[in-house]
């Protein structure tokens, strides 16, 4: 995984979506991570879902993936095919199951305020930078932690884990 991103939006939510509406609670007992893709946004959006191409980004307002603590959310979201999350803040929690799971979080509130669905969005997670390509316009984002671009390009906390074994064993 590169630290540069490329991807089209696929959909720009609003405020506050919690993890009841990224994956309803009725399926927590689903146990194949990338079998609760098929329950992405089913409730709320599940024309988002049948949208998303891989490597698609979403575009969120404030505080994506509030609510419970339910990991299955951000697995949801990651094993729909979605490159990114972009939003102007996230819940704590969310943010660290996604990035714990290798997807790339990114916050910048200049861009939820810019983007539109169908955009096509380079973004530097290193440097916090947003190129949009059709606009032409660039927007300021958080800079990931090395930390954490450490564990999204080695595909999420536990291949991390696994690679600092083999590599001492």
């Amino acid at each position: 995984m590169s630290r540069i991103l490329t991807g089209r939006v696929a959909a720009v939510l609003p405020a506050n979506i919690d993890t009841d509406i990224i994956y309803p609670g009725r399926y927590l007992n689903i146990t194949d991570r990338e079998k609760t893709a098929e329950h992405l946004f089913e409730l709320a959006y599940p024309e988002v879902r049948a949208a998303i191409q891989p490597g698609d980004l979403l575009v969120a307002a404030r505080n994506f993936g509030c609510g419970s603590s339910r990991e299955q959310a951000a697995a949801a979201v990651k094993y729909a095919g979605v490159g990114a999350v972009i939003a102007a803040s996230f819940a704590r929690i969310f943010f660290r199951n996604a990035i714990n799971l290798g997807l790339p979080l990114v916050v910048s509130p200049e861009a939820v305020e810019r983007v539109r669905e169908g955009d096509v969005l380079e973004l530097d997670l290193e440097h916090g930078v947003i190129r949009n390509h059709g606009r032409e316009e660039t927007y300021t984002a958080a800079p990931l932690d090395p930390r954490a671009i450490e564990l999204i390009e080695a595909g999420g906390l536990v291949p991390h884990l696994k690679r600092k074994v083999m590599a001492h064993a």
